[in-house]
């Protein structure tokens, strides 16, 4: 049959990227506890399109990643991009896979488990030199505010928060521990699932622990620093104020 994407473009013009957006599918990735994990994922993949081509083959992006959706560990994601790079005769190639990573937590007191989802990203990109890739953990926290608590003869707002940490690869880590250091430096973790003396126990640890939220970006950052395992990362945190209307928002980068 016909190959019109492989028929000559006359119009001079190299594309940075073309391919599938918005993708669902389901993936395996890693677990620290359970060993895999399965869940599902929103996926872009891109590879760039040289002048002379006239389209790229769209199927062949999904034929690829479907063989390592089994095992979509991070030396494997960068193993993906560069046979998708290769497939489509490209010169860099690109993706983002977002999804849920869920784990299993106990309340605090009553030991009751629920199950928390975490929102996470793995971004790579591969070129004929170079390969760089990503990995983004949202975790949601609970903050108290440290002036409201010293200015307030009765009590103190607070509010749940986003904070988001991204990682460039360097030696292996596990989600969850990054997970951990993000809930220890807020003034309380979130829970799906608390009894009254789980809700009595939290209330009053993040009241005794207020973080603005620029506190809770400089105990993320000082905390992932000391891994020493990243060659470059970012720390965010989004407050969703519980008395204005907006969000209070910090954010700080490390590079070596």
């Amino acid at each position: 049959m016909i190959d019109i994407q492989n028929q000559p473009d006359t119009r001079d013009i190299p594309l940075a990227k073309v391919g599938v957006k918005g993708l669902e599918y389901p993936i395996c990735v890693l677990d620290k506890v359970n060993k895999i994990q399965r869940t599902t994922a929103k996926v872009d993949l891109f590879a760039d399109l040289p002048r002379h081509f006239k389209g790229t083959h769209m199927s062949r992006f999904i034929e690829i990643f479907h063989q390592y959706r089994q095992d979509l560990s991070m030396p494997r994601f960068l193993d993906m991009l560069e046979n998708i790079r290769t497939a489509m005769e490209a010169e860099s190639s690109f993706c983002s896979a977002s999804f849920p990573y869920f784990l299993e937590k106990k309340a605090p007191v009553s030991g009751l488990s629920g199950i928390m989802s975490y929102q996470c990203r793995y971004q790579g990109e591969v070129t004929v030199d170079d390969k760089r890739f990503t990995v983004s953990v949202a975790v949601p926290v609970t903050t108290v505010c440290p002036c409201s608590k010293a200015i307030s003869e009765r009590g103190a707002h607070n509010q749940r928060g986003i904070a988001t940490v991204t990682v460039e690869l360097g030696p292996f880590f596990w989600i969850e521990d990054l997970i951990n250091i993000v809930e220890k430096s807020a003034s309380s973790p979130v829970y799906s699932l608390l009894k009254r003396e789980d809700e009595k126990f939290i209330t009053e640890q993040a009241y005794d622990n207020p973080k603005f939220v620029e506190d809770v970006v400089r105990d993320v950052f000082s905390s992932v620093k000391a891994l020493d395992k990243f060659p470059s990362f970012s720390v965010e945190a989004e407050n969703f104020e519980s008395i204005h209307n907006h969000s209070a928002f910090a954010y700080a980068e490390f590079h070596t």
